[in-house]
């Protein structure tokens, strides 16, 4: 079973982007100062997926440019949106099987970082992962409109259905 946090991820990544359908590759490169582009945000996430469940989790990075590109504090760039969502969709891919393993008493355990405990749990690298989807939704939505796009989704999709409150038991 999968656990309801990872549910709650998947549920995040739809929404993230469903709030990205039908963007051009000329508006996801689009900078309004001081954000970056919309592009690059996809890029951005799959940083950090890359990051917590790829090399953090598994000793592995699959595409190292993403450090160099997309990390927090990297410089501002404007990449095709059909290479970030390549570069999304590959870490994603690969982040998922290990994801699925995960129970309860994994997401306690420490975060080893060159050889000593971090300080970090995976359970809290989860939310925040979550969490910063959402602030990623959100500031994508906002350039969207800034960028006079209309019709655009509202609120949270069908999380009643797609991802429904779920306890942690037996898992």
């Amino acid at each position: 079973m999968i656990h309801p946090l990872v549910l709650q991820l998947r549920f995040t990544r739809s929404e993230f982007k469903r709030a990205l359908t039908g963007l051009s590759d000329a508006d996801a490169r689009r900078r309004i100062m001081p954000m970056n582009c919309i592009s690059w945000n996809i890029g951005h996430m799959a940083w950090q997926e890359q990051r917590y469940w790829l090399w953090r989790g598994q000793g592995q990075i699959l595409l190292p440019q993403l450090n160099d590109l997309f990390a927090y504090g990297a410089p501002a760039s404007t990449p095709p949106l059909d290479e970030m969502w390549a570069a999304w969709q590959t870490i994603v891919n690969a982040a998922d099987p290990w994801l699925d393993t995960l129970r309860t008493e994994n997401l306690y355990e420490p975060i080893i970082i060159d050889g000593a405990p971090s300080g970090y749990i995976f359970g809290t690298l989860l939310q925040r992962v979550i969490y910063h989807y959402w602030y990623h939704t959100g500031e994508n939505m906002g350039i969207r409109q800034q960028l006079g796009h209309t019709d655009l989704p509202e609120f949270v999709g069908d999380i009643d259905t797609a991802a429904p409150y779920r306890p942690e038991d037996n898992m």
